[in-house]
């Protein structure tokens, strides 16, 4: 990439997000709503104490530091380092612990695989640990932090959410920022203060095992998402009790590796970056987030945690970031071992301190200290880098109020798992899940219906929770709550266990009884097939195909062969191919993975209790090898080809409802004098169904010529409204000329003359911009 690239793309990009008013959806009772952009306007500039404040003592303090301390500060060790046993038996290693926080100082600890404790043994085993940062020389506190990544990881009890795939389904802002808030109060409960979320890599390439961790595939819906997540963590002022500090990850381009496979090389061209990738940072950036997490792979051959361009040039002097950068997992030792830019650990070390990193997640050994305490000894790696690594670091624990009360937020009256907490988890998840098809009236099911329930994922909350729930790869069932129904037992609850069957008929992988589960539809009246996936996170879920397995492809079709309605229910992290089963189904939910309460939204859905309101935030491919976003741009090949190129098995943006809803009279004007022009899109929306629902209003815009080649749409603006039968509004959306900028050749933003299409709800309108 060429540094010496003008900066001005970010700040432009930064003004279109925060420039545009409210949508105003008038209606009878002329009541308005607010729409995505204008939820970015109201929380794009976080209040509470600034970081300046606590400059004097971070100086005073920094001034009394070793050399020794200061590295120690900059220095993660895993939990492990500190303790004895392991999993649910862990308890405080006296001797370790002194090593790590008195003998080196040790900024932060973390843990990341199997701990699922109550509140009251986080208390205990981080009291110890603050109460020994206490006996060293400083008394600087620890910075414990976890990955809640959908709701209270590792905390037994905590209440999970969608996981950010099907949090991004619900198009709904306000509920992303209420389940961050509670995840948020019920981590720090524990008086943990950080977290490692929310992921703000567009997931653009399907096969990612952590596709389920994002926003999906759209810039602008995972910038909105990403900002609810950020404010709804951070909240007014981290020093809260109910608040702890975001980390964004993993920055850039972690999501699309070229392969598929997690922690593996992306090449990326830099507009690319630039218009797909970084907003969704700048965003977060400009909403306050505290912390930033390094891609651990590499993009055009750079590894991230070496890459300075992006770490210093772009994140510190283009989006302005001021808060703590810190590495993945081992990755500064996976420089030498992995990516192979570094002779020896020494030298990776100083290629990343150099390149931005100020903190390294180690996590299970002393060496990165050890060489880095080395390395200024020597003059190859200079005092000053260090002091600005460590006054971040200082600042924030003073930002958090660690520095006053190590454990804030223990003695706070958050009840963990509270009965409300478990409703907006409801909620969501009701809002998420997503019908993709409905034929001869297959849904909803009639409640005095006799139904066959099978499939691998019928009876487990594994599948509903996915990775991160409770542990690391979310599979151990016995952490998981026993007082949230299965999709099995919600819908037995729904309609009496008499009027169920159940027949597993095969496991993710592996067939058990299709026989059996053949024969049981035959005589039920309606089948709810449940396939998708087990429970994974990270590496151990790299695949190689995105096709469903072919165990569960023969249940479906073993069913099917029964003629009986049958509702296909996925429960999955990403769209597993099902093209040889989708005739055949009368209707099909994508559930995504809705977490703890998904058993009961599906069930609610299933039976009509509840209207479906999501829609996809990803494109759901039909093709193993055409796995193509939204927004991409004109091909040749077509004409004359056996099949279309870009053929979907279900269009991003799509998503069916019980009740229709109609658009009318669309109108585009502009207003305003030269210079400070707007864009005025209106549109009316009614229910012309027969009973209530939610809607997604989507704008998008493609322009029809530009110096380089357009996308053939981009989503530019969205709302969520509910409607009651025969009810319509007025939807009128303010854009201003930084929506239609582009990333051109020269990688700066730009906005060209030209005409542009709007479109919205299957109605089309061109203007012209001069």
């Amino acid at each position: 990439m060429n540094k010496s690239r003008l900066a001005l793309f970010l700040i432009v990009a930064i003004l279109l997000l925060a420039s545009a008013r409210s949508v105003s959806l008038a209606a009878d009772d002329t009541s308005e709503f607010v729409d995505s952009q204008a939820f970015l306007q109201s929380h794009m500039a976080p209040a509470g104490p600034s970081a300046a404040k606590f400059a004097p003592a971070v100086e005073k303090l920094l001034a009394r530091m070793t050399l020794k301390e200061k590295i120690g500060q900059m220095t993660q060790l895993d939990i492990s380092m500190v303790t004895d046993s392991a999993d649910q038996d862990i308890r405080i290693a006296p001797d370790k612990l002194h090593k790590a926080v008195v003998e080196y100082g040790v900024g932060s600890i973390l843990n990341a695989h199997d701990q699922s404790l109550p509140p009251e043994r986080w208390h205990e085993i981080i009291g110890a640990i603050q109460s020994e940062a206490k006996k060293a020389r400083l008394q600087i506190p620890v910075l414990y932090g976890i990955d809640s990544i959908h709701g209270t990881t590792y905390v037994t009890g905590g209440t999970l959410f969608p996981q950010p795939l099907g949090m991004a389904a619900t198009w709904n802002p306000e509920i992303m920022l209420r389940s961050s808030q509670i995840s948020a109060a019920e981590t720090r409960k524990s008086a943990i203060p950080w977290t490692f979320s929310p992921i703000l890599d567009a997931g653009r390439q399907p096969l990612w095992p952590r596709l389920y961790e994002t926003f999906g595939e759209d810039t602008y819906l995972a910038s909105v998402m990403g900002v609810a997540a950020v404010r709804g963590y951070e909240g007014e002022d981290i020093s809260s009790p109910v608040h702890v500090a975001a980390s964004l990850k993993h920055y850039v381009g972690y999501s699309y590796p070229t392969t598929g496979g997690d922690r593996s090389p992306a090449l990326i061209p830099e507009s690319t970056l630039r218009e797909y990738f970084l907003p969704t940072f700048a965003a977060a950036v400009k909403a306050g987030a505290h912390t930033v997490m390094v891609n651990s792979s590499e993009v055009n051959g750079i590894p991230g945690n070496a890459n300075r361009f992006l770490l210093t040039d772009v994140l510190r002097g283009e989006l302005g970031f001021q808060g703590i950068v810190v590495s993945d997992w081992q990755d500064i030792e996976n420089l030498v071992s992995k990516h192979h830019v570094a002779a020896d650990e020494k030298e990776a070390t100083r290629i990343a301190i150099l390149a931005g990193v100020g903190m390294s997640m180690v996590p299970k050994d002393y060496r990165f200290s050890d060489l880095l305490l080395q390395l200024v000894q020597e003059g190859r790696v200079p005092v000053s880098r260090i002091n600005e690594a460590v006054r971040r670091i200082l600042t924030l624990k003073y930002e958090m109020g660690l520095f006053a009360e190590p454990l804030r937020g223990r003695d706070a009256p958050t009840d963990v798992g509270s009965a409300e907490s478990r409703q907006v988890s409801l909620e969501a998840a009701q809002e998420s899940v997503t019908l993709l098809k409905n034929e001869k009236g297959a849904l909803p099911l009639s409640k005095t219906a006799h139904v066959l329930v099978t499939g691998p994922d019928a009876d487990s909350l594994i599948p509903l929770d996915n990775g991160w729930s409770y542990t690391w790869q979310g599979d151990n069932a016995s952490l998981h709550p026993k007082d949230y129904p299965t999709i099995l037992q919600a819908i037995q609850q729904k309609i009496g266990a008499d009027n169920v069957t159940y027949v597993p008929g095969a496991t993710v992988d592996k067939e058990l009884d299709s026989d059996g589960a053949a024969a049981a539809a035959a005589r039920a009246d309606a089948v709810v097939l449940c396939l998708g996936e087990w429970a994974y996170a990270e590496t151990p879920g790299n695949i190689g195909d995105l096709t469903l397995p072919d165990a569960q492809i023969h249940l479906a079709q073993k069913v099917l062969e029964a003629g009986k309605p049958v509702i296909l229910v996925l429960t999955e992290g990403r769209p597993r191919i099902i093209r040889p089963i989708v005739d055949g189904a009368g209707a099909i939910l994508m559930a995504y993975n809705p977490g703890n309460a998904g058993g009961q939204a599906i069930a609610d859905i299933l039976f009509g209790d509840v209207n479906p309101s999501g829609k996809l935030p990803i494109t759901y491919p039909r093709w193993p090898n055409m796995l193509f976003t939204y927004d991409h741009k004109a091909f040749f090949g077509d004409s004359g080809a056996t099949a279309p190129l870009y053929a979907p098995q279900f269009e991003f943006g799509y998503g069916l409802s019980y009740t229709t809803f109609a658009y009318s009279d669309l109108q585009v004007t502009q207003t305003g004098a030269a210079g400070k022009r707007k864009i005025e899109v209106a549109v009316t929306v009614k229910n012309t169904g027969a009973r209530a629902g939610k809607e997604v209003v989507e704008l998008y815009f493609n322009e029809k010529f530009a110096s380089i080649t357009p996308p053939l749409k981009r989503l530019k603006r969205f709302a969520k409204l509910s409607l009651e039968p025969g009810e319509s509004r007025r939807c009128t959306f303010e854009l201003v000329p930084e929506d239609l900028s582009f990333i051109n050749a020269e990688n700066k933003r730009v906005v060209e003359p030209g005409v542009f299409d709007v479109r919205v709800g299957g109605l089309e309108q061109s203007f012209e911009w001069k």
